[in-house]
């Protein structure tokens, strides 16, 4: 067999230039292939080639099997690593490259084929006996056959799509009369992510936590494990925070899991790197089932090269070049603890609503591949996150001596993570980890899901304000960016005063700064924002127009950390250490920042609207669903704001923009009254 000498990534973002990093080490040239929304992407620039495959939609771009198979023919790669996502699990890629001569780095077809299809997956794995959660599976299970089938199987339980993953489409469902609504819901799911709308049902384990294994087989016969991966801090089934080891698992479970998920890849003669996931309850560790195998690299692998020192994607392209694993089970070791948190553009303070926009500014603590800290990333200042690809940015990773200071380190590592110009998810991040049951291990899977309703967005704090405004007046050079001519000159004798719209508790913010004396006060009842000292930035820029870096690190009293400033029509970023903060000049305040009036039901985010629940000129009440949107494979219902008429404003299949008016309700007398 010739060995693999050049390596086409059919991804984008941060996967494809982690793989890429792993070329360079083993010398193998790379190719990376693009959409046109990512025509500047850093993994375009990173690959020694790249190839344009079409418009930003992904279906007319990475998830076009027949454009990535002609870009690997052109450009002569004699492999193509898949990343996950997009064509990863798709068996008719895998076939269209093995029937073009390009190995695909990955497992075979039928390894694909029948992991893919979760009910043919169960069945596999239960003639290794392998356990399995007690439900029903079958081809053509009807809405009718799951509803009769449940009570036999127990309350609650977890309706699931056959095809496809990471949590979409799966419904908990607790009470009888929410399942014909759930099954409707999880159908229309699974068909628009999968185009598969077949369904199965499971009981949901009490007090579940998710325990994966990383397993590792080459074309010889020999499959080892490399430990297991905690993925229970996560949120709609959407993974959040994963650590390895589990804290849960003593050594003898950890080894009888292990043999498991071996057991379930040699159940379909699994070849190259993949994950077998189990369910275990948290109350009996050793009472394991398997939910799945995931025929790909998963995002959270760096954890686990973390803790054992192998890395997975020289192990992938090993396999495929037909070398026996040079790695036994008796080699694998795990030193230490890791954990890793996914960046994910979306707000947590309005239900993890995907955001978007231009990045502004962008800063990482130091980091390398090998640790302590580790950051994969595919984004950088400017990048543009738009919403049609997934919302995840990037992820923190460390690795430490125990679970105790890898904790700790992450939130060192988020709390040197700015990123301005959209809403993120670091700082929700950080209050998970602090979190008492998160610090002591007690986890499940539904943990985030009751954390997420006590979240709040920090507060600015005074050193964002005075960090704000010292970048305003050193960009003004006499003319204040708030729009008024100040006649203000660094060194001149008149304190300027910059005008912050605050909180319903803080008042408006008035920041005056003359030299390096600044005062910070708040016109509400707030007094944490009363506040004099001195306060300069080390390292400023300047201008005003555009994303712009505006200061490096502020020195409060002499205190001075690294702190992020960036201007972006009229809203100040400021990140660091206590968080990252949206400080508005006061001019803009004539509406709020959603675009909202009244009964107006806006999208909070560009997308396509999938349902329409409701009738045009239909009363209706207060948080009834009226238009339910998409974006970012994730769906979004919106709720009338009160009691009153509806009035639509658009149809199933209908594209929107961030701020479009969807539907409209007029109150009520009663309401108005």
């Amino acid at each position: 067999m010739s060995k693999i000498e050049k390596v086409l990534i059919a991804n984008r973002g941060e996967i494809a230039c982690r793989v890429i990093d792993t070329l360079r080490t083993l010398g193998i040239a790379s190719v990376a292939v693009y959409s046109d929304a990512d025509a500047d992407a850093r993994h375009v620039r990173l690959a020694d080639e790249a190839v344009r495959l079409g418009p930003a939609a992904a279906t007319e771009s990475y998830l076009r099997i027949d454009r990535v198979v002609e870009a690997a023919r052109a450009t002569g790669a004699d492999a193509v690593h898949p990343g996950y996502g997009f064509l990863s699990e798709n068996a008719a890629f895998a076939r269209a490259l093995s029937e073009a001569g390009i190995e695909f780095l990955g497992p075979p077809v039928e390894s694909i084929e029948t992991m893919g299809d979760k009910i043919t997956a169960r069945a596999a794995v239960i003639e290794r006996d392998v356990p399995v959660v007690p439900g029903i599976s079958r081809p053509g299970l009807t809405d009718a056959d799951l509803i009769d089938a449940a009570e036999g199987i127990g309350f609650p339980v977890l309706i699931k799509p056959s095809a496809g993953g990471g949590g979409k489409g799966m419904h908990r469902v607790e009470n009888p009369a929410d399942l014909p609504a759930a099954v409707a819901a999880a159908r229309r799911e699974a068909a628009a992510a999968f185009g598969d709308d077949t369904l199965f049902m499971e009981h949901f384990v009490d007090t579940p936590r998710h325990i994966e294994v990383q397993v590792l087989a080459d074309k010889h016969g020999n499959v080892i494990h490399l430990g297991e991966r905690e993925c229970s801090l996560q949120r709609r089934h959407q993974k959040v925070i994963e650590e390895a080891p589990s804290a849960l698992l003593d050594e003898a479970t950890r080894a009888e899991i292990g043999r498991a998920a071996c057991d379930a890849a040699r159940s379909v003669g699994y070849t190259g790197v993949g994950t077998v996931e189990f369910i275990v309850s948290a109350k009996r560790p050793d009472a394991f089932f398997f939910m799945e195998m995931n025929t790909r690299l998963q995002v959270e692998h760096p954890v686990t090269e973390l803790v054992t020192g192998v890395d997975l994607v020289e192990q992938q392209i090993r396999v495929a070049n037909g070398e026996v694993l040079a790695l036994s089970q008796d080699d694998i070791v795990l030193t230490g603890h890791a954990v890793e948190a996914r960046v994910y553009a979306e707000d947590p303070a309005a239900g993890f609503l995907p955001t978007g926009g231009t990045v502004t500014a962008l800063r990482y603590p130091r980091s390398d591949r090998r640790g302590p800290v580790r950051v994969d990333t595919g984004i950088e200042a400017g990048s543009v996150v738009g919403s049609d690809y997934d919302p995840m940015l990037a992820k923190v990773i460390v690795h430490a001596d125990d679970r105790e200071q890898a904790l700790r380190r992450l939130d060192e590592a988020l709390a040197g993570t700015q990123l301005t110009g959209l809403r993120t998810n670091v700082d929700f991040c950080r209050f998970v980890l602090a979190d008492a049951d998160v610090v002591s291990g007690k986890l499940d899977t539904e943990l985030l899901d009751r954390l997420a309703p006590t979240y709040t967005r920090p507060e600015p704090t005074v050193r964002a304000y005075a960090a704000a405004a010292l970048t305003a007046v050193a960009a003004s050079r006499g003319a204040g960016p708030w729009g008024t001519e100040t006649g203000w000159r660094i060194g001149g004798a008149q304190p300027t005063v910059v005008r912050f719209t605050g909180t319903e508790e803080t008042g408006e913010v008035h920041v005056s700064v003359l030299g390096d004396a600044v005062t910070v006060r708040g016109t509400g009842d707030e007094p944490r924002l009363d506040w004099s000292g001195t306060a300069r930035i080390a390292g400023a820029g300047s201008g005003e127009s555009g994303p712009t870096d505006a200061a490096e690190r502020p020195v409060v009293d002499g205190f001075s950390t690294p702190v992020t400033v960036a201007l972006d029509r009229g809203t100040y970023w400021v990140s660091g250490e206590d968080g990252t903060y949206e400080l508005q000049l006061a001019k803009s305040t004539s509406k709020d920042r959603d675009g909202a009036h009244g009964g107006d039901v806006v999208s909070p985010m560009p997308g396509a609207v999938v349902a329409v629940p409701v009738e045009d000129g239909q009363t209706v009440t207060k948080g009834e669903t009226l238009v339910i949107i998409e974006a970012m494979k994730m769906e979004q219902p919106l709720t009338a704001p009160h009691d009153g008429v509806v009035s639509i404003a658009v149809r199933a299949g209908d594209k929107v923009t961030a701020a479009q008016v969807l539907a409209s309700v007029t109150a009520t007398e009663t309401e108005e009254s």
